[in-house]
């Protein structure tokens, strides 16, 4: 199965990582805005104090909406957000080819295909998509191209810490992302061997890791956001068991995601439990290959990785593992950061992808049509998860804002500063006529030019709420559903009420509130007061959070730059 052309060997995989993302993305690639739970895009975000995360709400989106705002003010930020999930997708499926060229040298190209579809095709990758978690996938796209240039490193090749420093930066476009990648850049240079020192390769590793993470750490730090979180969000956001399979049996399956409404249709049935079964057993096929080279330092530290990423969120699912979570939320600062359990469940897809190639590799030895094999193992694994083709399904469907929202930022930019903007109804999702039948996160806060207040409160399930960060935005909200005056919102320097009016949610007694403002423009739509005597908040010291993002892509156009420099050297 291997093309007798080098070069075109070397295309191959790439070329099909390009293919099955689109066959993924389809829908999303026409024109319109990814809206769907917690991804928003829009056509322009702005630079504002919560795009560097320096209000009261955890740093969850940094450097991610501060990237964004810079982007979309050249290019449309909607385009910038496919792009950047393409590729990260295209990239994860070619990274895991490449990872297995590295690891099982020789093995082929089939079983590099069968790499990549692995990576690419489960339920990771659906149920994420589903949640909106489009940004966490630069940090799932790094993870073998970290397991490559971890090994290079210990190989003593030449560009190799430029090749880490790359994959580290990328991925941090979020926290969670960089905490990812970061804790295999850790695990494979920590085993014993290799060129250098083991203290050598951790302390320049976790250097890397720290200037990747500077914004959210610099955010933290400045906004006091990284403070204790609502103990109800960590039985609210803990792994859950899929039909047919326990919470352990729907981790080792990449499920089990938090939310039983993100999920494709076929793991709300008892496919859930056929199609784990034949994605294990794809798995399984590679193991005695692998279990043969377990001294390979990469291979073990990825098989360590593989059974703590699935055995502690299965642990963290349970009673005392709830109640140690619950401890850890209330006692650690930003330990609400790993209280979506399922999230981690991601660093098991390396060793599940070598398996499979691994697997691919022994089922075609024992046959008389070695070509054949690989591709009935990929078959099997489109067949454990048939609807993740075209959107999952259809779901991830482009939308298209009224102008009305372009109208509001319009006035708001030519507004003198006043104060930020509170939105009602209450709450931080909406279900507008455009967005579909799903709850989406309200756009707001990246479609205007001023600071939107955020409570951070996540309603889980019909009855269960997770109290958020925000404390001043909970205030806020508070004094418009009792209907307060307009002094009591221009002491807490709100200078605008935004009420977008075709979604439904709490507006308690905010009308007596509204009556008292001044309206200043409204349509069908939305409809934007002035809060009078109002004053802008004092400004948070900016400059460290400015600085911290400038480092960060410092180290991106840096490691950029020796990447490339050192392939030039090596073609010359």
């Amino acid at each position: 199965m291997t093309p007798r052309h080098p070069s075109l060997a070397r295309a191959v995989p790439s070329l099909y990582s390009l293919a099955l993302t689109a066959l993924i993305l389809g829908p999303l690639l026409g024109p319109g805005y990814l809206l769907l739970r917690d991804a928003v895009s829009t056509p322009r975000s702005y630079g504002t104090d919560s795009a560097l995360g320096l209000t009261d709400a955890a740093a969850r989106a940094v450097p991610q909406d501060w990237l964004i705002a810079v982007l979309s003010s050249v290019v449309d930020g909607g385009v910038v957000v496919k792009a950047i999930l393409f590729a990260a997708l295209w990239l994860a499926g070619w990274g895991a080819a490449r990872m297995v060229a590295v690891l099982l040298p020789g093995v082929g190209l089939g079983p590099q295909l069968v790499a990549s579809t692995v990576m690419l095709w489960n339920p990771y990758v659906a149920e994420r998509l589903l949640q909106g978690h489009w940004s966490l996938f630069t940090g799932y796209a790094a993870l073998p191209w970290v397991v490559c240039a971890a090994v290079a490193i210990r190989r003593g090749r030449p560009g190799a810490w430029w090749a880490l420093a790359l994959c580290l930066a990328a991925a941090g476009l979020t926290p969670t992302g960089a905490i990812l990648a970061a804790a295999v850049a850790l695990a494979v240079p920590a085993c014993p061997g290799g060129h250098g020192s083991v203290v050598t390769r951790l302390l320049v590793t976790g250097a890397l890791f720290l200037t990747a993470s500077a914004p959210w750490l610099t955010a933290t730090a400045l906004s006091g956001g990284g403070g204790t979180s609502d103990p109800a969000g960590v039985a609210a956001f803990a792994a859950r068991a899929e039909p047919g399979l326990g919470t352990i049996g729907s981790l080792a399956g990449l499920g089990g995601i938090w939310n039983s409404t993100a999920v494709p249709g076929s793991r709300t049935s008892l496919w859930a439990l056929a199609g784990t079964i034949l994605l294990l057993a794809v798995v399984a096929c590679g193991l005695p290959a692998l279990w043969r080279r377990r001294r390979h330092p990469a291979i073990a530290a990825l098989a360590v990785l593989a059974g703590l990423a699935v055995l502690l969120p299965a642990l963290g699912a349970t009673g005392w593992g709830l109640a140690v979570g619950e401890w850890a939320v209330v006692q650690v600062p930003g330990a609400g950061l790993l209280r979506d359990s399922q999230k981690w469940v991601a660093l098991a897809v390396p060793l599940y992808v070598l398996a499979a190639a691994a697997g691919a590799r022994a089922v075609a030895a024992r046959t008389t049509r070695p070509v054949a094999s690989p591709v009935a193992v990929i078959a099997v694994v489109f067949v454990a998860l048939p609807d993740l083709v075209w959107g999952v399904g259809g779901a991830l469907t482009p939308v298209h804002y009224p102008p009305s929202w372009q109208k509001a930022s319009d006035i708001l930019s030519r507004a003198t500063p006043s104060g930020d903007v509170a939105v009602l109804p209450a709450g931080m999702f909406r279900i507008f006529p455009y967005s579909g039948d799903v709850p989406v996160l309200d756009p707001a806060p990246r479609m205007l030019p001023v600071d939107v207040l955020q409570t951070g409160q996540l309603v889980v399930g019909e009855m269960s709420a997770v109290a958020g960060e925000g404390a001043r935005a909970s205030r806020v909200e508070q004094l418009l559903l009792s209907g307060a005056s307009p002094r009591d919102l221009a002491d807490e320097h709100v200078g605008w009420v935004l009420v977008e009016r075709t979604t439904p949610g709490p507006l308690g007694d905010s009308q007596r509130t509204l009556d008292a403002l001044e309206k200043t423009w409204g349509d069908d739509e939305l409809v934007l007061y002035r809060v009078p005597g109002s004053s802008a908040a004092p400004a948070p010291v900016r400059w460290p959070a400015v600085a911290a993002h400038l480092l960060w892509v410092g180290l991106l156009i840096a490691s950029i730059a020796g990447c490339g420099g050192t392939r030039l050297r090596r073609e010359h």
